[in-house]
């Protein structure tokens, strides 16, 4: 629990606020924001409304939902520039666990030393799924997506095409679609996202 000096040291940052402000560009609801970070809307309602402050994994772990550093919730917003630059080597690998059923990837954020970016780009890590088990997800804007190496599978519109290295798509992201890789290879794309 808090003492009453941190809690009003850390108030005055308005973090719940500055998470409400991410979650509401994006068009995104608290159960699709609970889905990506794996806590309950009930919690992110709770944080969004000052009323938990919370700690710096749970933090970290929105923040790389919306491609921003930890910095995008404690610094003043008059400072922040434009530019970034993501070294290999600084980048982190994590599942993307759209469902509790299946990872359809992992992925690296490309741009997460960017503040507030206008759009999101990602190195994705493509799994191998039954097809059976290939979950879909929506989410606002519109999607490119363009394979460095391997054999992607994409559902869309229950539409299923076959990306190959060098292929691209741009799709609209308001309709369900979901990944998995073809063949024993690994499958690796570069994922960029801009919401509407």
């Amino acid at each position: 629990m808090l003492s009453k000096t941190l809690e009003k040291e850390l108030s005055a940052y308005d973090i719940g606020a500055k998470v409400h402000a991410l979650r509401q560009a994006r068009g995104m609801k608290l159960v699709e924001l609970g889905e990506h970070t794996g806590m309950s809307a009930a919690m992110l309602s709770k944080i969004e409304r000052g009323r938990l402050v919370p700690t710096l994994p749970t933090l970290m772990r929105i923040a790389l939902v919306f491609s921003v550093g930890l910095d995008h919730f404690f610094t003043d917003q008059r400072k922040r520039h434009a530019f970034a630059i993501v070294r290999k080597q600084g980048r982190i690998r994590l599942p993307a666990r759209l469902d509790r059923r299946a990872v359809p990837y992992d992925f690296e954020s490309l741009d997460y030393e960017a503040l507030q970016p206008r759009l999101n780009a990602f190195l994705a890590h493509f799994h191998p799924l039954d097809p059976r088990k290939v979950p879909r997800h929506k989410h606002g804007g519109v999607e490119f997506i363009y394979i460095l190496n391997g054999v992607l599978e994409l559902t869309w519109f229950d539409e299923v095409h076959t990306l190959q290295a060098g292929d691209s798509v741009y799709l609209d992201a308001s309709i369900e679609h979901g990944y998995r890789a073809l063949g024993s290879g690994p499958c690796a794309g570069v994922v960029v996202t801009l919401p509407n």
